[in-house]
């Protein structure tokens, strides 16, 4: 699933990319990413409105996340970017590659909508990617750096 979600998600995030090359990590300890909540396999009750068919889903990872344009000269700071059901573009955001992305506010929190979705309930896939500060995703041994969980929302 992982294969999938990166070839999935990268060729959707090119229109959100500069012309900037992605960043490989050099540094000894490669870069993680994890979903802390919510955890795999859980059910999620969604609202009846717009508001409330939004989930908070909180990552966890080795580099800086900051909002895009400020991590100056740090290779290990970033954001990332959250596509739901990420093999398909049935939950993006209307004229988006994507669902969210914490940007605009860095930090572990990103707001996974799932109002977006043409099915807000049932199974879903939560996919995260790590991006360096130009929204360019982050390399180890050549493979974006993702993490992914799958939820049922009702």
């Amino acid at each position: 699933m992982t294969a999938k979600f990166a070839s999935a998600l990268l060729p959707t995030l090119a229109a959100v990319a500069t012309l900037a090359a992605p960043l490989t990590t050099t540094a000894q300890e490669a870069p993680v990413l994890r979903i802390t909540w919510p955890l795999d396999g859980a059910t999620l009750p969604l609202g009846p409105d717009a508001a409330g068919r939004t989930i908070g889903v909180v990552v966890d990872s080795n580099f800086k996340l900051k909002p895009a344009g400020q991590c100056g000269s740090d290779p290990r700071c970033g954001h990332v970017h959250m596509k739901i059901d990420p093999d398909g573009d049935t939950c993006n955001l209307p004229g988006r590659p994507y669902n969210s992305m914490n940007s605009d506010f860095g930090g572990p929190l990103i707001k996974a909508n799932f109002g977006a979705c043409a099915t807000p309930t049932g199974e879903h896939v939560i996919g995260i990617l790590l991006a360096d500060d130009h929204h360019k995703p982050v390399l180890v041994g050549g493979k974006p750096v993702t993490a992914l969980v799958k939820v049922t929302t009702r």
